[in-house]
């Protein structure tokens, strides 16, 4: 069953499995396939009430939730396309994607709305609020509907070149970038997965990842393409492993997706032992390298499901798989392969030059095929460097240094440039320094990533500060807290009277790494 566009699959499988329960909020509700999609259908019209149309976006500000989900699909039947920001990132930031891109009306929670309208009026964006009271089981969006009871339209199917979904990265100058998929992109990457995975309507799926990270798109759209059920796992238990392990047994959770760390920590913390997972037959986990001490702790405790290391960028959602075969040797400490390019894709290995690089031979490599984003929003010369022509094709340069060890099987080694993946979130350095600078006491700020064998990665930011006292750790906690999202607090901060410097006056950051 294939579509064209990333909705149509979810109306066909609502019109197959209409009483079958579509997405499950634990502690808040449930809703089947035919009221998750006439709710969909409520927002759609409301958007185009408000005068959405094909091609415009639309911007979602709240917590994940069963208004969240019908939300997204009330965008996309709209025609339009959805921008997902992170609602525990400072108001600020997200004002400004939502300006960048120019929604032209933003889905919000109350609690959200006087501090958001601050932000937007100091950018002059004035983009139609859509206030819920709470988010939750889909009664907040219900409710709002229900009160402005606009007219019935008709579901747009748009081309399959058109814009789907836009998801907000970390940018080098230190402001977020916004990466444009297309509903060929979606939809190509959703059909590779149930080729891969072959989901049926009998799965549970988790949805670990928030809305406006990659991750998130398996866990929706293939679920619910299938019939399936998609279980939207709380923040507050899903870093949390005593809470999270007893949910993903008593859910049934068939297919689990989320970065390692959450993994590690549950392997570590979990007591798995007290639960039945029987139900567990996929754990899929991408976004960072998974150390192999904890993936075979975890694999000790649940030897029964699949495991695969997915691998790619936001550009390309997953662009490589490997298939981790259990057991796993004691013996074996360097972590698994990122494997081999989906069918959908093609992959190369160049060297600086972007020359192409013999097998065994370390090098970037690049991704080209229907899954690779269509650019970046409102940045044509980042979108340019971004890609390389060759064989009449464009390949997406993804900055990871890889080998083939064997053929057709990618190796990861590194990133390219000072791009980092923590806590599954690419981060960029230069964005976390862009932060620090905003603190008034803050003279210089240079930031590092640093391999840590528990954690992953460990952020550790040098500053120096203006006057003869430097603020409080616990002081620059809390103004990270307001001005970075979490996963781009640093670790650690290191105080110097001054950053040492090159001969050109700039950061030195390789003296930086001696100290």
């Amino acid at each position: 069953m294939t579509s064209q566009v990333l909705h149509q699959a979810f109306i066909q499988a609502a019109q197959r499995f209409p009483e079958r329960i579509a997405v499950v909020e634990p502690q808040a509700g449930q809703l089947n396939y035919q009221e998750l999609d006439k709710l969909s259908d409520g927002f759609r019209d409301y958007l185009i009430a408000s005068g959405v149309r094909p091609g415009d976006r639309v911007g979602l500000y709240l917590r994940k939730s069963i208004d969240a989900v019908a939300a997204i699909y009330g965008i996309l039947k709209a025609g339009a396309a959805y921008v997902p920001v992170d609602f525990s990132a400072p108001p600020s930031r997200n004002a400004y994607i939502m300006h960048n891109c120019q929604v032209k009306v933003l889905l919000t929670e109350h609690r959200f709305e006087e501090k958001l309208r601050v932000e937007l009026a100091q950018l002059g964006a004035e983009p139609t609020l859509c206030c819920i009271e709470q988010a939750g089981g889909g009664q907040g969006l219900a409710d709002v509907l229900a009160d402005l009871s606009p007219a019935a339209a008709t579901t747009v199917i748009p081309n399959a070149d058109d814009l789907a979904y836009i998801l907000y990265t970390s940018g080098s100058t230190g402001k977020p970038k916004g990466v444009m998929l297309s509903h060929r992109n979606a939809v190509s990457f959703v059909d590779w997965c149930s080729e891969a995975f072959e989901p049926t309507e009998t799965d549970r799926f988790s949805s670990h990842a928030p809305f406006h990270f990659d991750l998130s798109i398996l866990d929706l759209h293939v679920s619910l393409k299938h019939g399936a059920a998609l279980v939207l796992v709380p923040e507050d238990v899903g870093k949390e492993p005593t809470k999270l392990a007893p949910l993903i047994a008593e859910q049934r959770i068939s297919c689990w997706y989320s970065a390692p760390s959450i993994l590690s920590l549950l392997a570590q913390f979990g007591t798995l032992a007290e639960y039945d997972y029987s139900a567990l037959r996929l754990v899929l986990f991408a976004g960072e390298v998974f150390p192999v001490k904890h993936l075979r702790n975890l694999s000790e405790q649940w030897p029964h499901p699949r495991y695969f290391n997915l691998y790619g960028p936001t550009e390309t959602n997953v662009c490589t798989y490997y298939e981790v075969k259990l057991p796993i040797p004691e013996d074996r400490t360097i972590p698994f392969p990122i494997g081999e390019v989906c069918s959908h894709l093609q992959g190369i290995v160049v060297d600086s030059d972007d020359r192409i690089v013999p097998s065994g031979e370390s090098g970037e490599l690049c991704i080209s095929g229907s899954g690779v984003m269509q650019g970046y929003w409102d940045l044509a010369e980042q979108t340019a460097r971004a890609f390389l022509s060759y064989d009449d094709k464009r390949w997406y340069h993804t900055g990871d240094i890889v080998v083939e060890t064997s053929p057709g099987c990618y190796l990861y080694q590194g990133r390219r440039d000072r791009m980092v993946k923590r806590r599954g979130y690419r981060v960029e350095l230069g964005e976390i320094e862009a932060g620090l600078y905003k603190h008034p006491d803050i003279k210089e700020a240079a930031v590092l990533a640093q391999a840590d064998e528990e954690a992953g990665i460990k952020i550790k930011a040098f500053v120096s500060h203006h006057g003869e006292t430097r603020p409080s750790i616990i002081a620059m906690k809390r103004f990270c807290t307001e001005n970075l999202p979490l996963y781009m607090i640093p670790d650690e901060f290191v105080w110097l009277p001054e950053l040492p410097k090159t001969s050109t006056d700039k950061i030195d950051y390789q003296a930086l790494k001696g100290a």
